[in-house]
């Protein structure tokens, strides 16, 4: 038995499209890759029991580092 091949899909694609119907069809789509990104996050995370990390990184991302000017050594942050 070896892979799945497009005909395959085609008939799970139409299975479903007729359990479902094209309007509820997206909807679960839609749910099931969104279940799939937070279960691939859930795993990937480098501390499972640090809830802050996602946000953290965030911030860090959209933060300017700190300038120092040389004549005082004060931080200065770009507004």
């Amino acid at each position: 038995m070896g892979p799945i091949g497009f005909p395959e899909l085609l008939i799970i694609l139409v299975v479903a499209l007729l359990v479902l119907g094209p309007k509820r069809l997206p909807e679960v789509g839609k749910s099931l890759g969104k279940g799939m990104r937070e279960f691939k996050d859930s795993i990937s995370a480098a501390d499972p029991f640090d809830d802050d990390a996602p946000r953290r990184a965030a911030d860090t991302a959209t933060s300017a580092p700190p300038r120092v000017t040389a004549a005082t050594g004060d931080r200065d942050r770009d507004a």
